[in-house]
Formats: C-alpha cells, sequence, structure tokens
C-alpha cells in the first residue's frame, strides 16, 4: 500500500508541531509510512544515509519508534538511536550531524495520545514539508519493528552545549528544585545544574506518565510549587514539559513564570536584536522597548522559524520564543566564555538558565527581576474534549459579529482591534485582551487573556471558557 493513502487511512494530521493522534492510530504501518515518506522527501533535497531517532517516556514510544526504525533500514538508511532524551537535544545533534531526525513524542497533550517530530538536516521540517509528506506516494512493505543499541552522544553534546557556556561557579549557592516527573531530560537537566554549581533538590519523580502543559499549569502543580519553595527553601525551581522542549520555571516564592515572560527575560539577557513571536505572546515584549523589531505570527514552531529566518536578512543577533517558554535561537551568540551555536527549534534549558544566571549575577532573586518589566499580565487555559470543528465554527462566527461575542461571554466595553492571525483575538477599550484559539494538538480550545492584574486576566479566562463551555455543550 502506498504512504499516502496509509496516512489518510489513519486520521493523523500535523498540528503546531508535529504529527499528533490517539496511540492506537500509530501503528506499525502508520509509523513506517510517515517514516519512509519523511526520508523519500528529505533525499529530494539531500543526501540521506542516516537518521537520527529518539523518544520520550511515554509507554507507546519505544514500540513507535522500533517501527521507524525498521522502516529506516529497509529503505537503507542507517539508525542513530539515542533513546529517552530531550527533543532539542536530538535536534542538535542532528543538525551538527547534517542528518534528519525522528522524535517519538505526544510533548504535553494527554495520555491516549501520542506523535512525531521530524526534523530536516538542517532544522524544523516546514508547513511544505508537512504536506509532502502526506501526498508522497511511497510503497510501504513489512517492517519487523526493531530498537538498535542506544549512543548518548546526543545527550553529552547538549550538555556540553551549557556547561561550556558559563563558568563552572554560575550557580554556586543556589538551591534549585527540579520537578522531574517523566520528563524525557530529568537526569540530564540536574547534571547541568550541578556542574555549575547548583544545589538540586529533586521533587516530583514518577515512573508514571504525566502530561504537563506549561500553557496551562493545574491548579495541584501551581500548589506543589507554592508548598515546595517553602519546604526546601528554593531559590528556584526548574521543570520541563515531556519531551524538553518548552521550560516551568517559579521564582523563590514557588510562583511559576509565563512561557513568554520568561522568554522576554532570556531574549533580553542574550542581547537579542530582533524577535519572532506567537500572536499569543504577552504585550509587554513590545513595551519593553528591549528589541528594534518585533514579528507576530501564528502559534506553532514552524511559523516562528518563518518569522525568525525573514528577520535574520536584517538583524544579527534573532531569537524567537512562544507562550509555552520554548526558546529558538537562529543566530549564533557570544557570550563572555564561549559562543553559543544556534538552534532553531524550541528548548527548554537554554532560557532557564539565562534566567537563572542573571539572578546569580546580578545577586537578584528572581522575582526582583520580573518586577523589572512592563506590568502587563496573562493568564490561559483550556477546555478539553471540544470538537475542532465545533470550535472553528464558534470563532468564525464571532469573528464577523464581534458584539455576539462580547454578549456571548459578558465581555464589557467595545472590541477596539481585532487580530485573526490565529484564532480570534480582541482587545477591548479597557485595553484588556481575550483570545481563543483551537488546539492544533488536540481536541481543545484554548483561552488566552492579557490586562494589568494577573487576578484579572486569570478571571478573564475562567469566565470565557466558562461561557464557551456552556455554548458547546448546548
Amino acid at each position: 500500500m502506498l504512504s499516502n493513502t496509509v496516512l489518510a487511512q489513519s486520521g493523523i494530521q500535523f498540528g503546531t508541531s508535529g504529527a499528533r493522534g490517539l496511540v492506537e492510530q500509530f501503528t506499525d504501518p502508520v509509523c513506517a509510512a510517515f517514516t519512509q515518506a519523511f526520508l523519500h522527501v528529505m533525499k529530494q533535497e539531500f543526501t540521506v544515509e542516516r537518521v537520527a531517532l529518539g523518544i520520550d517516556r511515554r509507554p507507546s514510544s519505544p514500540a513507535m519508534a522500533a517501527a521507524c526504525a525498521a522502516a529506516a533500514v529497509k529503505l537503507g538508511v542507517e539508525v542513530d538511536y539515542y533513546g529517552v532524551l530531550p527533543t532539542p537535544a536530538l535536534a542538535l545533534q542532528a543538525m551538527q550531524d547534517g542528518v534528519p531526525a525522528i522524535v517519538i513524542t505526544g510533548s504535553h497533550i494527554p495520555f491516549d495520545r501520542n506523535g512525531i517530530k521530524f526534523y530536516r538536516p538542517d532544522g524544523e521540517i516546514t508547513k511544505v514539508d508537512e504536506q509532502a509528506i502526506l501526498q508522497a506516494e511511497v510503497e510501504i512493505p513489512s517492517v519487523l519493528p526493531l530498537l538498535p543499541d542506544e549512543s548518548v552522544k546526543a545527550r553529552q553534546l547538549y550538555m556540553e552545549r551549557y556547561t561550556h557556556l558559563f563558568a563552572a561557579d554560575l550557580l554556586q549557592g543556589k538551591r534549585i528544585g527540579l520537578y522531574e516527573h517523566s520528563a524525557a531530560g530529568r537526569e540530564l537537566n540536574a547534571d547541568v545544574l550541578r556542574s555549575l554549581g547548583a544545589e538540586v533538590i529533586s521533587l516530583g519523580r514518577t515512573d508514571t506518565f504525566v502530561p504537563i502543559d506549561t500553557e496551562a499549569v493545574s491548579e495541584e502543580d501551581q500548589q506543589q510549587a507554592l508548598t515546595w519553595s517553602a519546604e526546601y527553601k528554593l531559590d528556584a525551581i526548574f521543570s520541563t514539559d515531556g519531551d524538553g522542549d518548552r521550560p516551568l520555571i517559579a521564582d523563590e516564592h514557588g510562583h511559576w513564570l509565563r512561557g513568554d515572560i520568561l522568554g522576554l527575560l532570556c531574549a533580553r539577557a542574550l542581547n537579542i536584536q530582533a524577535l519572532a513571536v506567537p500572536v499569543s505572546c504577552n504585550t509587554a515584549i513590545e513595551k519593553s522597548g528591549s528589541f528594534a523589531e518585533v514579528k507576530r505570527t501564528r502559534i506553532g514552531s514552524p511559523y516562528v522559524i518563518e518569522g525568525m529566518a525573514d528577520l535574520a536578512k536584517q538583524f544579527d543577533r534573532v531569537a524567537g520564543f512562544e507562550a509555552n517558554g520554548g526558546f529558538l535561537l537562529q543566530s549564533a551568540v557570544a557570550m563572555e566564555n564561549s559562543v553559543i551555536a544556534p538552534l532553531p527549534t524550541r528548548d527548554a534549558l537554554l532560557p532557564a538558565l539565562m534566567l537563572l544566571a542573571g539572578s546569580s549575577l546580578q545577586g537578584k532573586p528572581v522575582s526582583a527581576l520580573l518586577a523589572e518589566l512592563p506590568e502587563r499580565f496573562t493568564a490561559s487555559d483550556r477546555i478539553k474534549d471540544v470538537p475542532t470543528t465545533s470550535s472553528k465554527a464558534l470563532i468564525a462566527d464571532w469573528a464577523n459579529n464581534l458584539d455576539a461575542m462580547l454578549e456571548s461571554l459578558h465581555l464589557p466595553g467595545e472590541a477596539i482591534t481585532v487580530d485573526t492571525t490565529d484564532g480570534l483575538r480582541v482587545t477591548l477599550s479597557s485595553g484588556d485582551i481575550v483570545h481563543l484559539r483551537p488546539s492544533g494538538n488536540a481536541p481543545e480550545l484554548r483561552c488566552y487573556a492579557e490586562a494589568d492584574d494577573y487576578i484579572k486576566a486569570k478571571a478573564l479566562v475562567n469566565q470565557c471558557l466558562e461561557r464557551v463551555q456552556r455554548i458547546v455543550s448546548g
């Protein structure tokens, strides 16, 4: 059977970051079809003799990887298997070796789902590549799933990237809580922090997979951070999502930072000239006056990468980040002790280390660094099990009738500006912002809000999602 037929029948599509679907949809033939179609597309531009392969800790990931590895071997492509590791670590190794890469990960999406991310030898695949993969006509042979021997080379390279960037005593005297849960890079992150002098306290490790969403931190995790911070007298808490490309970091009080605020602090510390960020990010980025240009994009790393490529035509120090905190470095950046090479894919470790470095070098707690930014606060959350078709239809109706939206969501005032770059983003006469968008990875509807006070932003999110839930539930 041809790959395009297998993939069409699977029901799996590309979202904002990779192909995502239910675990039962990722059968051996489907994983083989994705692998062979991807490598077929890559061979049209590159000489492909090897492919890098890694996984997260989901129970379904090893079997999917074994099917992908067998399919690659059937095509005469050797597999460099790196086991469980952060996605940016695999991407870094693959880009250094000039080979394509496949990561088996569902990132933060629910436990009953998984996914596959693909990398070209020069970085993430594009939206054009995604369509080419889905449309490729490659005959899919039967495969006997098999994983090659595991290499630690990619983990070592990723660790050296950061241990060589800073002085070995950078974090001396700092007590860092590491919320490990089931994160792919939990051991690696601990090793990096310790190598920079920090005292690391392991928190919340589990053998059961935990789908941490850095854009919608659960009430349980919020309370847990407050408890840990007080109990262990921590300077910060660090964690990531499942595959290690989205950071989650809390200040010394146990308050989780928003990902876009972390990205803003990281970009300032790196002296970035121009930024590409999704439309959902905090407007404190522009209000900070720290950047010559800020380019707003659709949500999803492929769009941020396109924006960074455009900015790199004019500026020497270009980066991007997303509201989830994942930081993308387009340009090589000279630091005091070293030069950090480009890594144009989401990374959780760089923004966390730059924040901790700033706190240590300036002798200020993390909360003091936050206090220096413009006072704009964002909140976000989601409602699950909302069919994407229903979300899109509702948003389309409201985009054509803003008064109906304001009335349905009980929002006061008027709509001053409207942005439909991705979903529906409305700035109200009060200066508050409400943004509704269907998730690109799961049947969920996300709501983002921005205000001059966090409690107000959070209340806006809760109010909007409660009203939307009533509407979609009939």
